[in-house]
């Protein structure tokens, strides 16, 4: 009867030092590893998953002391293992959900497809499935700009922290989201007098509602909303110089109240992204591309934003200066001329390819 008591306690004291050994002794993952854990994986599966990447000595271990913790929640998401850690560690991560995020840099000017490619780089998904959803998903905007074609101009330049749980239209829904709380800063939409409720997940409730009821007019003219951002998308392209961007609105302002085209090139650029035919360089000919979006050949502003704006390119579409300038010129120095006349844009013109053949 003693030799099987000694017996049992050896053994059930080796048990408690192996499993004092695999629970708190870290273990060196192989270099940076990545592991993706779903939603609805059992723990067992969950413990697989971390013993074949490395990360893990025992499943049995880890399942054990999830089962004297099971009132705790393991959350789903992508991990990654860096450094070494033990069991208590590794489900303390878990637990907090401390999953590891994709940067994806949207810098001014950037156009839902320039957004997709980002994304892909990221290792976020398929590029092509984020211009699908920019592409149809308005409702997210129908408060805002019933008759945008797209999401393109309300996808706001940022940098963003997202992961691969996340959808394709839970990220365009944060550039959204983003757009509404810049957009409410700069007084371009209004805010909800009387609220109290001023933070970002007020403001951009309706997210999670995803579809609101727009009543449109007959006539599909943009709203005065949309033209800002039209507005805005262009002056963006046209220059980097924040100090130039009032006057470039004041220019374009001109050319619309003087029932004058636009003449703006990135609009064609973009006409022809659209359609697919950009070789990656404007000509004469593309002057004669037949789109909407070709300000060239149809008066006032394109259908959509030709791009994704920032801040200081909605604010100068919001307050232009007062000019009366008409025209403008690179001067090869990374800023522009300004003319009220044709013959002052054209000796403007001039002087900038003498400067480009100096170059």
């Amino acid at each position: 009867m003693r030799s099987i008591f000694w017996f049992v306690s050896f053994a059930v004291l080796g048990v408690a030092g192996w499993l004092a050994w695999v629970l708190a002794t870290p273990v060196t993952p192989p270099g940076q590893t990545i592991v993706m854990l779903r939603p609805g994986y059992s723990t067992r599966h969950i413990a697989a998953e971390l013993k074949s990447a490395g990360v893990i000595r025992s499943e049995e271990a880890f399942v054990l002391w999830h089962y004297l913790h099971r009132r705790r929640v393991l959350k789903a998401g992508e991990y990654l293992f860096d450094k070494p850690s033990d069991v208590i560690d590794i489900q303390k991560r878990l637990w907090r959900g401390d999953v590891y995020f994709h940067t994806v840099v949207v810098p001014e000017g950037f156009t839902m497809f320039d957004i997709a490619r980002a994304i892909e780089a990221a290792g976020l998904g398929p590029g092509e499935d984020f211009v699908k959803v920019a592409q149809t998903d308005t409702a997210l905007i129908a408060d805002l700009a019933p008759n945008a074609p797209s999401l393109e101009g309300y996808l706001f330049p940022e940098t963003y922290q997202f992961t691969r749980m996340m959808t394709m239209q839970d990220m365009a829904a944060a550039m959204v989201c983003q757009f509404r709380i810049v957009a409410r800063q700069i007084g371009l939409i209004a805010g909800e007098n009387g609220s109290g409720e001023s933070g970002p997940a007020r403001l951009c409730g309706l997210m999670s509602m995803r579809i609101r009821e727009v009543n449109q007019s007959q006539d599909e003219s943009p709203t005065d909303l949309e033209r800002t951002v039209i507005m805005a998308s262009i002056i963006e392209k046209e220059t980097a110089v924040p100090e130039e961007r009032p006057l470039v609105a004041s220019v374009y302002y001109n050319r619309l109240a003087k029932r004058m085209a636009l003449d703006a090139d990135p609009s064609i650029i973009y006409g022809e992204l659209l359609a697919g035919t950009y070789s990656g360089a404007l000509h004469h000919d593309d002057m004669r591309f037949d789109s909407r979006y070709n300000t060239y050949r149809y008066a006032g502003l394109p259908p959509g934003p030709i791009g994704n704006p920032g801040k200081s390119a909605l604010e100068a579409a919001m307050h232009p200066a007062q000019s009366d300038y008409y025209y403008f010129v690179a001067d090869a120095q990374g800023r522009h001329r300004f003319a009220k006349t044709m013959e002052e844009h054209n000796r403007n013109v001039d002087a900038y390819r003498r400067a480009m053949r100096g170059h």
